[in-house]
């Protein structure tokens, strides 16, 4: 049976007892070292990404969405609470590209349950010093 983890990571990837990671252990160290850390892959950049919304961390989200599509600024709406993901598939169509399918589900602050479905695309190019970065495009929501 998987054990209780100190501080979570809210995108809920699991080690190969079962347990959930620690969020310093997953996603933290792409959202609080961005500069030097890359998600390496696009599932983890996808993971990373519900992770800042679950944190409200809109400057990540920014970061990581490609420049060809990121909007100018994100809201968060207020007393929302993000109550899982799962990751549904992982294709990697070649070295830079990937798409990612997932399951998103979130609260409102009146109690309305939703459910997010997407087939998200990834690319990966170099920026910033010569690193390669996994960057978020768009999705089709399913």
């Amino acid at each position: 049976m998987p054990r209780p983890t100190p501080d979570p990571c809210p995108c809920g990837r699991r080690d190969r007892r079962g347990d959930v990671l620690a969020y310093a252990a997953c996603c933290g160290r792409y959202l609080d070292d961005f500069a030097r850390t890359p998600a390496p892959d696009a599932e983890t950049l996808m993971r990373s990404r519900y992770t800042a919304f679950v944190r409200e961390r809109a400057d990540y989200l920014l970061a990581t969405w490609h420049p060809s599509h990121r909007p100018e600024h994100l809201d968060f709406e207020p007393g929302a609470k993000w109550l899982g993901l799962e990751v549904r598939g992982h294709v990697e169509r070649d070295a830079d590209h990937a798409e990612v399918e997932f399951v998103a589900r979130q609260r409102s602050r009146s109690g309305t349950a939703t459910r997010l479905a997407e087939r998200s695309r990834f690319v990966r190019e170099e920026r910033e010093g010569g690193l390669l970065r996994w960057y978020y495009l768009d999705g089709v929501m399913r």
